[in-house]
């Protein structure tokens, strides 16, 4: 039993809104799952989770002193960190429990396409507020007091789907939703 849940462990990766650090190097938190060479994985799982950025400007860049429960970065920087962590893994399956909420959207279209490219042969799912983060889906499943309100793809629920419609309009212009 100890057994298969391990291998269920090792093959299922979450990360979700609220993330929570241990007390270590940015390097050593996106790579401590990692069975490869720390630096490599570092570096790829950075440049993965669009954290590359954000660590330039921190005082020691990868190498940064994560405080306890991250508390000396911002919330995207946190979220990314999680999602490094994730990333390296390799998992074959990923949950993605509101964790691109706390990015900017460049940062989270950023995100999104480098997932696509890194961990194209994952299973990625994405529970998301936001339209924008969900919107090339390969299946849109919208819920609505607990209970699924429509299921397809943007475009189709766009006329098919009156909740996922007015959440739509309500976050982004008819010209962004074209």
């Amino acid at each position: 039993m100890k057994k298969a849940i391990a291998m269920l462990l090792a093959t299922v990766m979450c990360t979700a809104m609220l993330t929570g650090c241990g007390s270590d190097s940015a390097t050593n938190e996106s790579s401590q799952a990692a069975e490869s060479s720390v630096a490599e994985t570092a570096v790829a799982t950075t440049e993965a989770a669009a954290t590359t950025e954000a660590a330039d400007k921190t005082e020691g860049g990868v190498d940064a002193f994560v405080a306890q429960g991250g508390s000396n970065f911002s919330g995207g920087q946190k979220q990314r960190l999680s999602i490094a962590r994730a990333i390296c893994r390799h998992p074959e399956i990923l949950i993605f429990d509101d964790s691109f909420s706390a990015l900017d959207y460049k940062t989270d279209r950023v995100l999104r396409d480098t997932l696509r490219k890194t961990c194209a042969d994952a299973t990625r799912f994405i529970v998301a507020q936001r339209i924008g983060t969900i919107r090339d889906a390969d299946k849109i499943i919208v819920l609505d007091d607990g209970k699924i309100a429509g299921m397809g793809k943007h475009n189709e629920l766009m006329e098919t789907c009156e909740v996922y419609r007015q959440i739509a309009y309500s976050q982004l212009s008819k010209e962004e939703l074209a």
